[in-house]
C-alpha cells in the first residue's frame, strides 16, 4: 500500500521515527544498511532497539548467498541477536529451496559452482548434488560470488561463454552486482548473471528485487503497512516498488559516490538528483544511514 507516487521526488529524513507512524512493519536490508560486511554501523543497534520499543515488526531481507539460519548466526556474531527482529529471509535460502523443490529434478544434479566453496558451500549442503570441476560436465551453474575478493569479471568470462554456448542454465543466488566490504568493492553474482544474459544464456534470479522474497517477508510480517529500507536501487528500491511498498534508500551505501562524491552540498544534491532520474522508480525517502 504505497503512500506516494513511485515516480515522485523522494523526501529526505533524518530517521525512521519521523515517518514510522504510517507503518506497522519494516523490511531491512543487511549489507550496506546494518553492516559493511566487517562490522555493524555505529547506530545500527540503537535503531533496532528503538524499532522494538515502538512495537514495529522487523524482517531482515538479504541477498546474501547463504542459508537463512547461517545468516542469522552471522548477525548474532556481529552483535544482533535473533530477539531483535521477527524473521529473516535470504536469496541463498530461496535458492536452496528452489534447488531442493524443483531445479535438481528439472535440470539435473551436476553443478558447476561459480563462487567460493569455503564461503558459500552451505548453499548445497544437504542436497543430492554433484559439484563438478568443469563446465563441460555441468547440468547447471550455481552463481554465489567470486573465489577471491579482488577478482575481476574477466576471470569468469570464459566459463560464462562456454556455459551459454552449451545452453546450461545459471541460477543466480544473489542479484546484487557489487558490494562494499569495508571500503573495498567486490563483485557479486548479479554481475555474472548480467553477462550471461548478454550471451543469451538462461538465468534464474532469486532474491531482491523479485517478488517471491517480498511475498514471504510480508507473510511473516502479517501486514501490508510496511516500509522497506536498503541501499540498492536495482534491488531494494525496485523490489519494494514492485511489491507496492514505500521505501527508504540509504544514500551512504552502495551508491555513495552518487550522493557524496561532490565537493559541496549543492553539488552532491545535484549529483543525487541526476542519479535518481536514471531509474523509472524512486524511493519514497532518502536517509544517509539507518537511524530511528
Amino acid at each position: 500500500m504505497s503512500l506516494t507516487d513511485p515516480a515522485a521526488a523522494p523526501q529526505y529524513i533524518d530517521g525512521l521515527g519521523e515517518v514510522a507512524g504510517f507503518y506497522e512493519g519494516i523490511i531491512l536490508d543487511l549489507w550496506g544498511c546494518l553492516h559493511d560486511g566487517v562490522a555493524l554501523f555505529p547506530e545500527t543497534l540503537d535503531a533496532l532497539k528503538q524499532m522494538k520499543r515502538a512495537k514495529r515488526r522487523v524482517w531482515l531481507l538479504s541477498n546474501a548467498p547463504r542459508r537463512a539460519h547461517l545468516t542469522a548466526q552471522f548477525m548474532e556474531d556481529m552483535g544482533i541477536p535473533e530477539n531483535m527482529y521477527d524473521g529473516i529471509m535470504t536469496s541463498g535460502e530461496a535458492a536452496f529451496q528452489a534447488l531442493h523443490d524443483r531445479y535438481l529434478e528439472e535440470w539435473g544434479r551436476n553443478c558447476y559452482h561459480l563462487g567460493s566453496a569455503k564461503e558459500d558451500g552451505n548453499m548445497y549442503d544437504g542436497l543430492d548434488i554433484n559439484i563438478v570441476d568443469s563446465i563441460d560436465k555441468a547440468d547447471f551453474i550455481l552463481a554465489t560470488g567470486v573465489e577471491r575478493a579482488d577478482d575481476t569479471a574477466d576471470k569468469y568470462a570464459p566459463v560464462l561463454q562456454a556455459g551459454a554456448e552449451k545452453n546450461i542454465p545459471l541460477l543466480c543466488a544473489n542479484p546484487d552486482r557489487i558490494v562494499h566490504v569495508g571500503e573495498n568493492l567486490v563483485l557479486c553474482p548479479g554481475t555474472f548473471a548480467d553477462m550471461y544474459e548478454q550471451l543469451d544464456g538462461q538465468v534464474t534470479w532469486l532474491g531482491k528485487p523479485y517478488k517471491t522474497v517480498y511475498r514471504l517477508a510480508l507473510e511473516g510480517l502479517g501486514t501490508r503497512k510496511v516500509i522497506a529500507v536498503g541501499d540498492g536501487m536495482m534491488t531494494d528500491i525496485e523490489g519494494a516498488t514492485g511489491a507496492g511498498l514505500d521505501s527508504v534508500l540509504i544514500t551512504a551505501g552502495i551508491h555513495r559516490e552518487a550522493f557524496f562524491g561532490g565537493s559541496t552540498k549543492a553539488e552532491n544534491g545535484s549529483r543525487g538528483d541526476a542519479f535518481l532520474k536514471e531509474f523509472p522508480y524512486r524511493p519514497t525517502y532518502l536517509m544517509s544511514g539507518l537511524r530511528w
